[in-house]
Order: C-alpha cells, then sequence, then structure tokens
C-alpha cells in the first residue's frame, strides 16, 4: 500500500494525473507558482522523491526528465481505502461506517462501481451449490454416472 502523499506530492502529482502527459518540471513549477511561492529545486526534488516512490516514471528528454504517472488518481485513491478497510480490526463495521458517510451522489456511485465489478467479474456458485448438482438426491441413477438399462 503506498503511503499517503504529503501536500506538495499530492499538489505536484494532482497536475501529473489531470495533464495525463510527460511533463517536465519547469511545466509544473510554472503551474504551481500561480498558487503558492515556490523554487524551481523543491519542484525538482518532489518530482525526484515521487519516481523513487514509483508514483512517476521519467525519460530523459535534452537536459531534462519528462515525468508520466505511473498509475491513476482512482487507483491511488481505491489503495488508500483498501488499506484502510483492511487495517480495521471489524471490517464490516468500518464499511458499514464509510457508507454510512457517503453523499447521495457518492451512494449512486457505489452501485454503479458495484453493478460494474458484478457485470464484469461475477462471483462462481458457491462450493456447496456446485457439490450439490449431479450427486443425485433421490435416489436414483441420474447425475451419478450409472445407465439404465
Amino acid at each position: 500500500m503506498p503511503r499517503p502523499l504529503g501536500e506538495l506530492e499530492d499538489a505536484v502529482m494532482t497536475r501529473v494525473w489531470q495533464w495525463n502527459r510527460p511533463v517536465t518540471v519547469r511545466e509544473v513549477l510554472e503551474d504551481l507558482q500561480q498558487e503558492r511561492s515556490i523554487a524551481y529545486t523543491t519542484v525538482m526534488t518532489v518530482m525526484d522523491n515521487l519516481h523513487q516512490k514509483g508514483w512517476v516514471r521519467r525519460e530523459v528528454e535534452g537536459r531534462a526528465y519528462r515525468y508520466t504517472a505511473v498509475s491513476t488518481r482512482a487507483a491511488y485513491a481505491a489503495a488508500l481505502m483498501n488499506e484502510g478497510w483492511a487495517q480495521s480490526d471489524n471490517p464490516a463495521a468500518a464499511l458499514v461506517a464509510f457508507f454510512g458517510m457517503m453523499s447521495q451522489d457518492q451512494r449512486e456511485a457505489l452501485n454503479d462501481a458495484i453493478r460494474i465489478v458484478q457485470r464484469d467479474n461475477p462471483l462462481p456458485a458457491p462450493a456447496s451449490a456446485a457439490s450439490e448438482e449431479g450427486t443425485g438426491t433421490g435416489g436414483g441413477t441420474e447425475g451419478t454416472g450409472a445407465q439404465e438399462r
């Protein structure tokens, strides 16, 4: 599970995710400077740290690197939620509490997500149902492999 991003790391990754293309330190710096006073070396260090942590990959272009996100913001958010849930001593209660915090729009998004997952990854039949099939319960020979003559 990834460690949650720090405030500046999140600000940098937000741009990388939103732009969805290889970016340079200079591009990120110029965009961040619209909100705060920040040095080139600070942004360079943060982007290098994000590379070392596996959040971005980089390729040399001339004398600079171009950085690309390794995964999506959605994958990052999912990993954080999964980690929080996994650390609970009562996962069911944690889910109930989490769902209770959701807005109506979030609950609708959750229902949409559940429908997509169920459609794309249907659950297998329970083992007990599968083992009961073909065993025959009427005392006859059906499902046992024996043939009537």
